[in-house]
């Protein structure tokens, strides 16, 4: 019987190691994703949140206010984060009392004119500046209007994107967020399932982060078939709340023929 060197040996080992690796991931797999039931379809699905945006500045400054952290949670209509407008705030009272001048001198213009004492264009240029200094005021208390953002809807922060007490320019990103209590499952499918499946048709939903199945309803499909893939996107509501699903799981949808 023929020596085999050391190398040999090592090498063998090797390749019995990773034959065991291969056996015991690919039983891994099988039980995370159980196989479709006999005459369904399982194709790859993604949760993601129906709302998700980012929130930028809409005028420069610093910000003064920015109480939420990554994964805390907010409601709607709570403050997000504030720009200190100190100096925006005090243009605001300057042109809501020059809008007050205004309307006083034309308020008097037009009670001179109805005594014959004032002239007809004296009375039109005093009218004409109480029209200015509205709108200046109206200005203002847009630009003061925008010095704190609320939220659109209640959900939780994905990211912040800029720290309290920095100076941020108009536009710049500052907080990203998103509701995670609204989720749906996004997949795409072979395009001659077409017309195998339609909105309000039950299919079930398998994470693989949680283990578990999940009841869902066909909510809508892509306008458009993909040329190249030849394939078409889709979209389920999962039916009810169930509690522990995250934007960004994945698992596959179950669609029976």
């Amino acid at each position: 019987m023929p020596t085999r060197t050391r190398s040999e040996v090592r090498a063998g080992a090797r390749l019995c190691a990773g034959g065991l690796l291969v056996v015991l991931w690919a039983g891994a797999a099988s039980a995370q994703a159980p196989e479709p039931e006999p005459g369904a379809m399982a194709v790859p699905a993604q949760l993601v949140a129906v709302d998700e945006t980012v929130l930028s500045v809409e005028i420069a400054g610093r910000i003064d206010r920015l109480p939420f952290r990554d994964g805390e949670r907010f409601e709607a209509g709570d403050e997000l984060f504030g720009i200190d407008c100190t100096i925006q705030e005090a243009r605001l009272d300057k042109a809501r009392a020059a809008s007050h001048a205004a309307d006083t001198a034309s308020a008097v213009h037009r009670r001179l004119r109805d005594l014959n004492s004032a002239s007809t264009l004296e009375t039109q240029l005093a009218i004409a500046e109480a029209v200015q200094a509205r709108a200046e005021l109206n200005l203002a208390q847009a630009v003061v209007s925008k010095c704190s953002v609320t939220a659109p809807f209640g959900g939780r922060v994905v990211a912040r994107h800029a720290r309290a007490h920095a100076y941020v320019q108009a536009g710049q990103p500052v907080l990203e967020i998103l509701d995670d209590r609204t989720l749906e499952a996004t997949f795409i499918l072979p395009s001659t399932w077409v017309t195998r499946i339609a909105p309000g048709q039950s299919v079930t939903l398998h994470i693989d982060e949680t283990g578990a199945t999940y009841p869902a309803t066909i909510s809508r499909l892509g306008a458009r078939i993909d040329p190249v893939s030849h394939s078409l996107s889709a979209v389920a509501a999962i039916d009810g709340t169930p509690e522990g699903l995250l934007a960004g799981m994945t698992g596959r949808i179950r669609i029976p023929e």
